[in-house]
């Protein structure tokens, strides 16, 4: 399960898993962000805030992931990862070979500076 949060205003969406990631999480966020990019050319950011990342329920939900991914990563500028989790420095090394966001890892206490960098580095 997972609270997702969009600001109309600065196109910057959060993402806040509450435990493992699992298929109908990723419709939840396709769901909300949609309609913004039906409106807008792209989200100015989205932020995956979560102090441990929880990892997937299933491999399923590990596909679900990668689907999002690939329908979406061309219409999101930035994506920041705002962990206490090493996946977040991985994550940050690995996803600029797959994806066109620019995507920067965040302490999980920094979610303002995360903000920010979404924000002021266009």
């Amino acid at each position: 399960m997972l609270s997702i949060e969009l600001d109309n205003e600065t196109g910057i969406a959060i993402v806040k898993p509450e435990g493992a990631l699992a298929e109908k999480d990723f419709d939840a966020i396709a769901a909300v962000i949609d309609p913004y990019l039906d409106k807008h050319e792209e989200l100015a950011g989205l932020i995956i805030f979560t102090q441990v990342f929880p990892g997937w329920e299933t491999f399923g939900s590990f596909v679900q992931h990668f689907k999002f991914v690939k329908q979406h990563h061309r219409r999101l500028s930035h994506v920041a990862l705002v962990t206490d989790s090493e996946i977040g420095n991985v994550a940050e090394k690995i996803a600029g070979h797959f994806v066109s966001a620019k995507v920067k890892h965040f302490p999980y206490d920094e979610l303002v500076q995360a903000k920010n960098w979404v924000l002021y580095n266009q």
